[in-house]
């Protein structure tokens, strides 16, 4: 009887053993109350690399900045313009007698970004993409285009207003450029190449770049995000989707991006829409100098304490400095309690007073410190390039 009993416990343990390894097998989730991570792809185990499962939640922005994107991309728009260009040699009788009277001109299109300010059909775009141009078109992210008006152009921050006629447009929300820190993580918005809207993200690699020969006021962000032709005069938006500044240069050997993108800051692009707005035009402040920077070969020749300053070059002829008294190698030291510290500052300084008001300047001349009342003049209108 008891042979009997062992062989079924026998039996029964070892057909339960069978089906528990069965089940580990085929079904080890109905083993445990935990879910079960899925597999890693064979692609990826292949490669030795961890593979996270796919997760049921974005929960915040370090997985995405869709949020961000959701809110801004609408605002931004596609520029089309178009101008004509007189071919090289037209005016040759020869040409003419060839080619007809009218093959002289060919027309060229041209393509970049902008941004809906306000949601009256006011939008923002470089100068450099509208220079020029005989007829300017604007693209809405809904597809939707409409024909623009230029209100006005500055060519010395690179910065346009354009109008549309339309209403309710998604208008683009202002961020502070000021509050950004080196290190921020920011978004590029536009159309490069023409092949649709495309976000690109990076951080703030650098605050208050200038001298670099890109336009005469330079106060950018440098960010690594990718800026490609086409991008132009788009959004450089931060990680809540407000604007943070306008996409305008790039450097590049090759024409394309190795992460050193320049944009206008929020801060400048107000100001300047506001005054291109209210009057087609940016007054700014001007004295009529010529300034050179001061370095320690200057310093030690003009027995100077140390390099900041500049020193006046020249001074034009019926210019608000020359009224004012100012010489040839006067050193301005400060403009109304502001120090100078070299001729790009000095430049900022005096475009930001306002014509016909009168600037507190402190030079020095043959060793003495001179207070100077300077009235303030408005900087003529830059010459465009066609």
């Amino acid at each position: 009887m008891m042979r009997r009993l062992w062989l079924v416990f026998a039996q029964a343990t070892t057909i339960g053993l069978a089906l528990l390894f069965i089940v580990s097998t085929l079904r080890p989730e109905w083993l445990s109350r935990e879910p079960v991570p899925a597999a890693p792809l064979p692609a990826a185990d292949s490669l030795g690399i961890k593979q996270a499962a796919v997760p049921d939640t974005r929960v915040n922005a370090l997985n995405s900045y869709g949020a961000a994107v959701k809110l801004a991309a609408p605002a931004v728009v596609n520029v089309y313009t178009t101008k004509e260009v007189r071919r090289p040699g037209a005016d040759d009788p020869l040409y003419r007698y060839f080619f007809g009277q009218g093959r002289g001109n060919d027309r060229v299109a041209s393509l970049g970004s902008g941004v809906v300010a306000t949601g009256d059909g006011f939008v923002l775009t470089n100068n450099h993409v509208v220079q020029a141009a005989d007829e300017i078109a604007v693209a809405l992210s809904d597809g939707r285009q409409f024909e623009a008006k230029l209100v006005g152009a500055d060519p010395e921050s690179d910065l346009a207003v354009l109008k549309i006629e339309a209403r309710d447009l998604p208008a683009i929300t202002f961020g502070r450029s000021d509050s950004l820190q080196v290190g921020d993580v920011v978004l590029a918005i536009g159309n490069p190449f023409d092949v649709g809207q495309t976000v690109t993200m990076g951080i703030v690699s650098a605050l208050g770049r200038s001298n670099l020969g890109i336009n005469t006021f330079e106060n950018f962000i440098q960010t690594d995000a990718a800026i490609n032709q086409g991008n132009s005069g788009g959004a450089l938006v931060d990680s809540n989707g407000n604007l943070v500044g306008i996409n305008t240069a790039i450097f590049s050997r090759t024409g394309g991006s190795i992460g050193i993108g320049f944009a206008i800051p929020s801060t400048i692009v107000t100001q300047v829409m506001d005054q291109l707005i209210k009057s087609g035009k940016v007054q700014r402040g001007y004295f009529g100098v010529v300034p050179e920077d001061i370095n320690s070969e200057l310093a030690q020749l003009l027995r100077l304490t140390r390099n900041e300053g500049v020193i006046l070059k020249g001074v034009e002829r019926a210019s608000p400095a020359r009224k004012a008294g100012l010489e040839p190698g006067d050193v301005m030291v400060s403009i109304n309690g502001q120090p100078v510290i070299n001729s790009r500052a000095m430049l900022n300084l005096i475009s930001q007073l306002p014509p016909g008001s009168d600037a507190r300047v402190k030079v020095m001349r043959a060793g003495k410190e001179l207070d100077v009342q300077v009235p303030v003049g408005e900087r003529p209108t830059p010459q465009l390039r066609h």
